[in-house]
């Protein structure tokens, strides 16, 4: 595959680790204490493909396992981050989110945000307000965690803002590297004229784990995901120097993530880039294009730095 050192079984010298099947299977392996970061979104116990409804007490009562596991394989710095919607039945919804939390909680697990994805593109209600937004619960292990804030600042809607009086007048009054970007990331979803889009029906976009990986990991941490998918989770952790290890009972999915690695291995898989606005009326002036991933080609901060000081200057100008 190139650069990067694949395995279908538990091997800590791999870069990526890919099982296929049951993540169940996987974790037991995985020894206490190995990953940084747990990321994932779980079936939502809607009938997809890659899931067989159950009864909701059921279902929670799989995910718990799973959950543990996880919890059990978390460094004393980590943290999970369990992305979920609602689940619906007879057009009544019911947020998956509240219904997990108690599973985290009992483990003794630290609740640090409750981020909301909001996206602009999805089903459409006529006996409710379409839903427009997932969930995403960041807990940690331990009171000490890592989080690296200058990694996923955005930029500052005023850059040139200075304090009007006090001690700093005349100072710039925001972070040279930018805003935090607070618990509402508003991010597009992978639907059909997304860069990104495979056959999965539910796909993870690149950027939004891609935040989550340099915010509450280091270089050469491990980043699982027990429901892997088509692999976004390798995509972003790979491409930033993390090793990847997880899960995906579907063998076309498991096709898919592969070659995806593969294509980013060559500097070949496009993506859509985090410095991109979600909307922008100045059109082509400041537009980002899609971005190809090139897997370990330079310091991953020195470049993310250096994009977002040219994409905040080319906003400066407009």
């Amino acid at each position: 595959m190139g650069k990067v050192k694949a395995a279908s079984r538990f091997d800590p010298a791999a870069d990526l680790i890919l099982f296929e099947g049951d993540c169940l299977k996987l974790l037991p392996e995985i020894p206490a204490g190995f990953v940084k970061l747990v990321v994932t979104s779980p079936p939502y116990n809607l009938g997809k493909p890659y899931e067989s409804r159950l009864v909701l007490d059921e279902y929670l009562t799989q995910q718990r396992k799973v959950i543990e596991e996880c919890a059990r394989v978390l460094d004393d710095r980590g943290s999970i981050c369990w992305q979920v919607g609602n689940y619906v039945d007879d057009a009544e919804i019911t947020p998956l989110d509240v219904l997990l939390y108690p599973a985290f909680a009992s483990l003794g697990l630290h609740l640090r945000n409750r981020i909301v994805w909001h996206f602009g593109h999805g089903l459409h209600a006529s006996k409710r307000f379409s839903g427009r937004y997932e969930v995403i619960l960041w807990f940690t292990r331990g009171r000490e965690y890592t989080f690296n804030l200058d990694a996923v600042r955005v930029p500052q809607k005023y850059p040139k803002k200075k304090h009007f009086k006090g001690p700093k007048k005349g100072q710039f009054s925001g972070n040279p590297l930018g805003k935090n970007p607070t618990d509402v990331w508003e991010i597009p979803n992978v639907k059909a004229n997304h860069v990104e889009k495979t056959i999965h029906p539910c796909q993870f976009p690149v950027e939004l784990i891609e935040r989550l990986v340099l915010a509450m990991t280091d270089e050469s941490d491990w980043v699982l995901d027990p429901f892997m998918g088509v692999g976004t989770t390798a995509i972003a952790a790979l491409m930033h120097n993390r090793k990847a290890i997880g899960a995906e009972i579907m063998p076309d999915y498991v096709k898919i993530a592969r070659e995806r690695v593969r294509l980013a291995d060559q500097g070949a898989l496009r993506i859509r880039p985090m410095e991109r606005s979600v909307y922008d009326p100045d059109g082509s002036r400041t537009s980002v294009p899609p971005k190809l991933v090139r897997l370990g080609s330079a310091p991953v901060q020195t470049q993310l730095f250096e994009e977002r000081a040219k994409y905040t200057a080319s906003k400066e100008k407009t």
